[in-house]
């Protein structure tokens, strides 16, 4: 078995309507403990940011706007994170979105990919998001429509 070099890190953010103790997100809030289990047990999956003494990060707050959520992951392949995104229950949570969160006029998730082994920074996350904002998908920051293959697939001979 071939060890992994690389691995898929995600960050995506979302703007809240509404305080997470409130009865309109209360649905939401309901579903993060249940989603978070399945991606821990999932196969592909590596790593995810909490919170100090929590099982989440719904309680860290890194941009200037305290609405903005923020979920950073670890995934061993771009095809595991698109599973857990859109094919486990995590898909209901996409589908109720509106709900729940305001629509971003600027990029909320970017894909990159890091050494096996690297946890990455919410300093590094943000910078991930900005660059593609400023750039498009690029090797550096990229999206779900404009990926950018693993580094040990375009290496490989």
């Amino acid at each position: 078995m071939k060890l992994e070099q690389y691995h898929l890190a995600q960050v995506n953010t979302a703007i809240l309507r509404a305080p997470l103790d409130t009865p309109e997100m209360a649905d939401f809030v309901a579903q993060i403990s249940r989603v978070n289990v399945i991606a821990d047990a999932d196969s592909g999956f590596v790593w995810r940011l909490r919170s100090e003494g929590a099982d989440d990060a719904t309680s860290i707050r890194a941009f200037e706007d305290e609405r903005i959520l923020i979920t950073l992951t670890v995934w061993k392949s771009l095809e595991a994170l698109l599973d857990y995104v859109y094919r486990s229950d995590h898909a209901s949570i996409m589908r109720d979105r509106r709900r729940w969160f305001e629509k971003s006029h600027q990029p909320n998730i970017a894909l990159w990919w890091i050494p096996a082994g690297h946890t990455p920074t919410v300093a590094e996350a943000k910078e991930r998001l900005e660059l593609l904002q400023l750039y498009g998908s690029t090797v550096q920051a990229f999206s779900f429509s404009k990926p950018f293959p693993c580094p040990d697939l375009v290496m490989s001979y």
